[in-house]
């Protein structure tokens, strides 16, 4: 299959690998002829490391390598069966673009955008023929990261919802189908994991490595909180908050924290910039040693509050998976493949409910609200209806 990628940057570049290891002739394309030339020169290396790795032959590698072309001139991309778009999350030049690609293009052509949370219904207005647009959402880096989110607008075809999916797994990822929601699946379900950890901090409760420390310790999370925010970035996550609480017409329940702002605001970003929720400044060697270094501040390990800390943010990560099922944003399968393959949670979020007690999870959330009466705390209808059901979400 011809595919095209809009945008050379870490993300269109680890698509363009995933799609040519695949078998795909796959047209890497960016309108700065600088930027593409890099990303051939670093796709190219990587094809090198991982044939020295003994992943593949260095003859496969050099298959793979010349699989992918290069191109500075939006017109090459006219012969494409697929264009995937990964440029900058900003809508108006999204849809641009996609008004620029419809005219290249054959009526056959898919086009594909790679948004993380932006709306594909707005994305699909901007063509003529809207029913040909779908989310194709892959997560960085995208050659290791095994789910990619499938998103079909309102206006999509849906026969290419199957299509779409198909073509995933052909990629050898994992599809989740999700509804078009602002996040998705796991840019929404995610978000408590990060806002009431710092709920937390702000309130005194704990430090930043001891809400880590319980996190990893306790819950067999990869990464604390912190430790991942600094990670991504603060600012791609503060962005993405922000973006997500605007969306969801300021629920209260996604609405982002001061703390991360003054973060964003100063340029504080995390590892990138040296100094985040936690500083990486001093710290001499590799992105991995800062990281292992500003992980040795010593956490509080008091039992008591670890599990507090532990079970306030997992039952808050539960309620959001719960309330994305209520809403039937996606199935409840797809929802816990979508965060153990997405974003690495040890466990699916809604199997994990389960195995809580969906009335233990209901009496923790009404605590959390009858403590504090802020909406951010309600309880999902859906765990609600299965206590009195005496149901789970895997009967």
């Amino acid at each position: 299959m011809k595919i095209g990628i809009v945008g050379s940057g870490a993300m269109g570049s680890g698509i363009a690998q995933v799609l040519a290891t695949a078998g795909n002739k796959v047209l890497l394309y960016d309108s700065n002829p600088v930027a593409v030339e890099k990303a051939g020169q670093n796709l190219e290396a990587q094809f090198q490391k991982l044939a020295e790795k003994g992943k593949m032959t260095f003859e496969e590698a050099e298959n793979y390598f010349d699989n992918i072309r290069l191109s500075d001139k939006l017109s090459e991309l006219k012969d494409s069966e697929l264009i995937i778009e990964a440029i900058i999350e900003d809508l108006e030049i999204k849809k641009e673009l996609f008004q620029k690609l419809e005219s290249l293009v054959s009526e056959d052509c898919i086009l594909a955008t790679n948004t993380s949370s932006l709306s594909i219904a707005s994305i699909a207005s901007a063509c003529q023929k809207p029913e040909r647009v779908i989310g194709i959402h892959f997560f960085n880096p995208a050659p290791l990261m095994a789910l990619v989110e499938v998103i079909p607008a309102v206006q999509t075809d849906k026969e290419l919802i199957l299509k779409t999916k198909s073509l995933v797994e052909s990629w050898k990822k994992l599809p989740v189908i999700a509804k078009d929601t602002p996040g998705f699946i796991v840019n929404r379900v995610a978000r408590p994991f990060y806002g009431e950890a710092i709920r937390i901090l702000e309130e005194g409760i704990a430090d930043c490595a001891t809400i880590d420390f319980a996190l990893t310790n306790l819950g067999g999370f990869r990464m604390g909180p912190f430790q991942l925010m600094d990670f991504i970035g603060h600012d791609v996550n503060y962005r993405v908050t922000e973006s997500v609480f605007k969306e969801f017409f300021y629920d209260p329940k996604f609405k982002p924290s001061f703390t991360q702002k003054r973060l964003f605001e100063a340029g504080y970003y995390g590892r990138k910039s040296g100094r985040g929720f936690y500083d990486y400044s001093e710290t001499e060697g590799s992105a991995t040693e800062k990281s292992q270094n500003a992980e040795q501040i010593k956490p509080n390990e008091n039992p008591e509050l670890l599990e507090s800390i532990f079970k306030r943010i997992l039952v808050m990560l539960m309620n959001e998976a719960a309330d994305a099922y209520f809403l039937n944003i996606a199935s409840a399968e797809d929802i816990d493949l979508a965060m153990t393959k997405g974003v690495n949670y040890p466990k699916g979020l809604l199997q994990w409910a389960d195995e809580f007690g969906l009335g233990n999870l209901e009496k923790e959330l009404d605590s959390l609200y009858n403590y504090y009466h802020e909406d951010r705390y309600r309880c999902s209808p859906i765990i609600r209806n299965y206590v009195k059901q005496n149901k789970n979400f895997y009967d």
